[in-house]
């Protein structure tokens, strides 16, 4: 069982060599999102091992969705698109659980829309000591979080609520923008929060830490990023930092970054036409 900021770090250290140890046979990662281009460096360097990626919250007593063996070893071979995305997904939901996406107004989405998580499920608490149930009246837990559902079922996660940047009215997910940044070839991490402007109402603020020995120019990646997104989810600001700040268990801390980023940036304007 491993925290993905562990495996990026092991990966790193291999540099595109093979981990040799042929006896490990199960490894198991979650707590935090791994960016799909470092699962697929670590698929590569540990090609006998099973991975497996499980979701969970307390209040769900633990896992509620399982990305298995089989399905990596699926995605990653396959020569579809859509099916290798899974990649980045969190599986589909365990057995006794149920799992929906709603909106803002609480009504379910179909797939491929973007909005909040629900669960419900035998295994699912949702109360909290003096505070009462969080579920609604059919029983429904809102866990906070932002993702979306395949066709299949495979759950993608976006991230918290909170970390959704809201760019000229339009909700953008900081991991889409994170995973294009971590292929620039200079790049060793990457993270993504937005930060606030007087005309757009945030800003987008990428922070990316480069791998040694490389050199990158802000701007350079900032265009490298604008050739691969759409204009709207394109970093308005591209700094660089020794290192980007993570708790023990490997979450991100993306309050700290907002706003050490805020204090350096009060006043800037966009880099450039979007």
């Amino acid at each position: 069982m491993i925290v993905p900021t562990v495996l990026a770090r092991i990966v790193d250290r291999l540099d595109g060599q093979p981990a040799g140890v042929p006896t490990l046979r199960s490894l198991a990662y979650g707590g935090a999102r791994l960016p799909r281009p470092v699962l697929e460096r670590a698929l590569a360097a540990f090609p006998s091992c099973g991975f497996t990626n499980a979701y969970g919250l307390t209040e769900t007593s633990s896992t509620i969705a399982v990305l298995g063996p089989d399905d990596h070893r699926a995605a990653a071979a396959s020569a579809d698109e859509h099916v290798r995305a899974r990649l980045a997904s969190a599986g589909r939901p365990v057995p006794g659980i149920e799992l929906v996406i709603r909106d803002a107004d609480g009504n379910q989405v179909p797939a491929g829309t973007a909005g909040e998580i629900w669960v419900r499920g035998p295994q699912v608490s949702g109360e909290y000591l003096g505070l009462g149930s969080s579920l609604d009246a059919g029983g429904w837990f809102p866990t906070r979080d932002c993702g979306r559902l395949d066709d299949d079922g495979y759950l993608f996660i976006d991230g918290r609520n909170d970390d959704t940047i809201i760019r000229g009215g339009e909700n953008i997910a900081p991991a889409e923008i994170e995973d294009v940044l971590m292929r620039h070839p200079a790049v060793h991490d990457a993270g993504v929060v937005g930060i606030p402007d007087q005309e757009w109402g945030e800003r987008i603020a990428a922070v990316v830490v480069v791998k040694d020995g490389a050199v990158a120019d802000e701007e350079g990646i900032r265009q490298w990023a604008r050739s691969r997104l759409r204009g709207s989810k394109t970093p308005d600001i591209v700094v660089t930092w020794p290192e980007l700040p993570y708790n023990a268990l490997g979450k991100l801390l993306r309050k700290d970054m907002a706003t050490a980023l805020t204090a350096a940036h009060p006043t800037a304007a966009p880099a450039g036409p979007a």
